[in-house]
């Protein structure tokens, strides 16, 4: 499965934080890759370590030649915190994850769910707000079902 990057901090020498679409916010030192790819060494420069960027969702790119991928940062880095996520976050994030899973496209879910393609893909960015019954037929559409909880706290 494939985890959204949503947000980029740089600290202190060639550490970062890269927040995900599902909460979870990663802290990784590029120095550990220093000694299989000796080329982000140049991260060492400040200046070029602070002009990192996000490439959509996808990863961090400092140049044509330095770059990493948001799914090693997931797999690799410390989890420093959870933070919680909108419900849209969480729809969002459950969608691309099943279309994921399904191993469809977008275009392909539009077609078994009759849901335009462009709003499949604000769904699955969190731009769009969709209602239970959409949900409910991207679930069916993908052979699953629809699930909602309420939590509340345990009474002290």
């Amino acid at each position: 499965m494939f985890h959204k990057a949503i947000d980029l901090k740089l600290l202190d020498g060639t550490a970062l934080e890269l927040s995900f679409q599902d909460g979870s916010v990663k802290r990784y030192d590029m120095s550990a890759l220093f000694p299989k790819y000796p080329q982000l060494k140049a991260l060492e420069d400040r200046e070029l370590f602070l002009s990192a960027k996000l490439m959509g969702s996808y990863g961090i790119m400092w140049n044509d030649e330095l770059d990493i991928e948001a799914e090693t940062i997931y797999e690799d880095g410390e989890t420093v915190r959870k933070e919680k996520i909108s419900i849209n976050q969480t729809s969002s994030h459950a969608v691309a994850a099943a279309r994921a899973a399904a191993g469809i496209s977008q275009k392909q879910l539009a077609a078994l769910t009759g849901i335009d393609q462009s709003d499949i893909s604000k769904i699955e960015r969190g731009v769009a707000n969709p209602s239970v019954a959409t949900l409910e037929r991207i679930a069916n559409a993908l052979g699953g079902h629809l699930s909602i909880s309420i939590e509340i706290p345990a009474a002290v």
